[in-house]
């Protein structure tokens, strides 16, 4: 394999990785979510596809209050013989429950070295992507790629091979 095109896939592969909220480098992308690109697969994927996972976390509402258990005994003057009994209670309730998306993206042998200058170039078209024709999977290609998906059920950064196809990047199977 080229050395050049397996340094190129391997930086595409670490741009596109995410393990945590938030990315070092990718600035103040600020993205919530877990996004990975996967050498593993889903259960029952085809063998030798390649696979992005999208991992919405759980939203957890926590609720702390003071329960009355004895009121204060205060006599008519306004002495106060035994103060009033409080206990806390901290109640949780999941206002969303955590969310794993798997999806296909372009496996490394479709990621020639103008896979991402071709990519920028197809977003900046679309008015998604305004930034420099780097060949670099930066914060702006990242979030760009996010805007280009979210319209069609990803909110994800790393591109979709249903996406790569819709922007031209990828060879579209053939039906028959």
């Amino acid at each position: 394999m080229n050395p050049k095109r397996t340094l190129n896939c391997a930086l595409v592969l670490l741009s596109l990785s995410a393990c945590g909220s938030s990315h070092p480098g990718l600035g103040g992308l600020g993205e919530p979510e877990v996004t990975r690109f996967s050498q593993a697969a889903p259960p029952g994927a085809e063998p030798g596809s390649c696979w992005g996972k999208h991992v919405t976390p759980a939203i957890i509402e926590t609720v702390t209050h003071q329960v009355l258990l004895q009121p204060a005994q205060v006599l008519v003057d306004g002495t106060v013989l035994h103060p009033a009994v409080y206990k806390t209670e901290t109640l949780q309730d999941i206002i969303r429950e955590r969310r794993e998306i798997w999806f296909l993206v372009p496996c490394e042998i479709d990621m020639a070295p103008d896979f991402i200058p071709s990519m920028q170039r197809a977003l900046a078209a679309r008015g998604l992507y305004n930034g420099a024709i780097s060949g670099e999977m930066n914060a702006g290609t990242l979030a760009a790629v996010r805007r280009f998906q979210k319209p069609q059920g990803l909110d994800s950064g790393i591109l979709s091979l249903a996406a790569a196809r819709k922007l031209g990047l990828v060879a579209v199977e053939d039906a028959g």
